[in-house]
């Protein structure tokens, strides 16, 4: 496949976030990569932590042209942000694939917006459960890993975008050890496109968040942060605390967390939770939170 048709769909995305915003100690306050043009109205598909609280946007083409964009949505399932070209970008726009018949093995591309790509594959379609409270029923893994994965277009051999770069991994294999990237399948968007052009966000009751960066260890939840001013924080949960209960359900995996704490209610509903902490057993009830209501709102530029 040649990839110079596709590469004058990807552009590179430069945001910039107040120091004030909830987001801004974690992610930065100006962050850089990619966005896929999907319309011929220069709609740009990207992943949605780059824009997330954004007071600016620029996309810059591959041939030096720059226009200022204003963010469209950020969906937090899917990981998904949309943002709006406010100029002309004159720019293709990339037909839409299918994640769901891609096959491991499969040889694709991922293309950054400043022309860099990497020649990689499909090594794994599997569950992945992220530390901010996320969690995708089927990611795309791909190997090797694009050092400049953010927003980044994963392309089939076809032509056609399969899904958006999220993250930069390490995969263990015995003694050695690669860098993979983990991708936003492209079918998760078609459900939710409409609303997050009209509203900014899906059109469902808001998930329950509680502000808690978790990881698995050796089959146990355990908290690493919590977010200032969020629920847990609030509640009194602390680092090092691992999560064993969720009301009368043990605590099985980091997903399991997660199902558990989602399925028990929209935001604002109070979430009972065992922990050991010190050697010691604590129960705690955090009223959970809109994670959206922690965050400034999108404004057209």
């Amino acid at each position: 496949m040649s990839v110079d048709p596709v590469l004058r769909s990807i552009v590179a995305l430069r945001a910039s976030i107040p120091e004030d915003a909830f987001t801004a100690a974690t992610l930065g306050t100006q962050r850089e990569g990619s966005g896929v043009v999907i319309d011929a109205d220069g709609m740009v598909l990207t992943i949605g932590y780059l824009i997330t609280e954004a007071e600016q946007v620029w996309l810059s083409s591959t041939r030096g042209q720059a226009v200022p964009a204003h963010v469209l949505g950020y969906d937090q399932e899917t990981g998904f942000g949309l943002v709006q070209a406010l100029g002309r970008l004159g720019l293709p726009c990339i037909e839409l694939g299918s994640a769901a018949e891609a096959a491991v093995g499969d040889p694709v591309v991922m293309a950054d917006g400043n022309g860099r790509t990497v020649e990689a594959s499909i090594i794994a379609k599997q569950e992945f459960a992220g530390y901010w409270e996320y969690l995708l029923e089927e990611a795309i893994f791909t190997g090797p890993a694009h050092p400049w994965w953010g927003g980044a277009a994963l392309v089939g051999m076809d032509g056609r975008l399969l899904g958006i770069g999220s993250l930069r991994l390490e995969m263990s294999r015995g003694e050695d050890v690669a860098d993979i990237n983990m991708v936003v399948p492209i079918d998760l968007l078609a459900p939710i496109l409409d609303d997050l052009v009209s509203r900014g966000r899906v059109n469902k009751p808001p998930r329950p968040w509680l502000g808690a960066f978790s990881a698995e260890t050796d089959g146990r939840v355990v908290v690493m942060s919590v977010a200032e001013r969020g629920p847990a924080a609030r509640a009194g949960l602390r680092r090092g605390d691992v999560i064993s209960e969720i009301r009368d359900g043990e605590v099985e995996s980091l997903a399991d967390f997660y199902r558990k704490v989602w399925s028990s209610g929209p935001a604002g509903t109070e979430i009972p939770m065992r922990v050991l902490r010190d050697g010691r057993e604590t129960w705690l009830r955090i009223k959970s939170a809109d994670r959206n209501s922690f965050l400034r709102r999108p404004r057209l530029q």
